[in-house]
């Protein structure tokens, strides 16, 4: 299984490239503000990888910014969960925070609920829902790689935001506590900006999920 992890846009969103080697198909989650499709772009082509989905873990504009033009060039559809369709009218009033163009906004093609699968080759990416962060944010676990795709719950040292409109620091503690820290110590997890880090090293040391 290929899996290319690229920080894209102003806030620099790690974005993944899942690919099946033998069947040439890719799972693109968060695409990133859309500033850097071009590289995006580069890295499936040279991959030879056509893409089959596209996951949003969560609707800021750092991660499904470029999610419309990603499925207007690739025809693929967008996962994402319900919750943050709300999340979805506020893309203007982001790109203003951050000086950038309104981008244009994705249709959601697939609901992204707790529970669903997708597959990727012999791969499931195992949808989790952890609201908090927004209402709709969610991880993908990918058991089979021992991988966690955290979008902005979880971090290194650290938890996600929820000062933001519909954050709530409640929620995001117990989805953490209730669906992340319950995986295995040895997990993979890949966080929406900056550096991984393992369900382990979390549970030891990070200052935020301490009792």
């Amino acid at each position: 299984m290929i899996h290319e992890i690229l920080p894209v846009g102003m806030l620099q969103c790690n974005c993944s490239i899942f690919g099946d080697e033998a069947s040439g198909e890719a799972i693109v989650v968060d695409p990133g503000d859309g500033t850097d499709l071009d590289r995006l772009r580069a890295i499936l082509d040279g991959r030879g990888l056509r893409v089959k989905a596209i996951f949003i873990t969560h609707a800021h504009i750092d991660h499904i910014g470029g999610a419309a033009k990603l499925k207007q060039l690739t025809g693929a559809p967008v996962y994402m969960n319900a919750s943050d369709q709300e999340q979805m009218g506020l893309l203007g009033m982001q790109a203003q925070w951050l000086g950038m163009p309104e981008p244009p906004r994705a249709e959601i093609d697939c609901e992204a609920r707790d529970g669903d699968a997708l597959k990727l080759g012999a791969v499931e990416m195992h949808v989790l829902h952890t609201p908090g962060h927004t209402q709709g944010s969610a991880c993908l676990y990918l058991p089979s790689l021992a991988t966690l795709i955290a979008g902005d719950t979880l971090f290194r040292d650290s938890i996600g935001r929820t000062d933001l409109p519909g954050g709530d620091p409640r929620k995001i503690l117990a989805s953490i506590h209730t669906r992340l820290l319950p995986l295995p110590e040895e997990t993979r997890v890949i966080c929406g900006h900056g550096p991984e880090t393992t369900i382990g090293r979390e549970k030891e040391r990070n200052p935020f999920l301490r009792e």
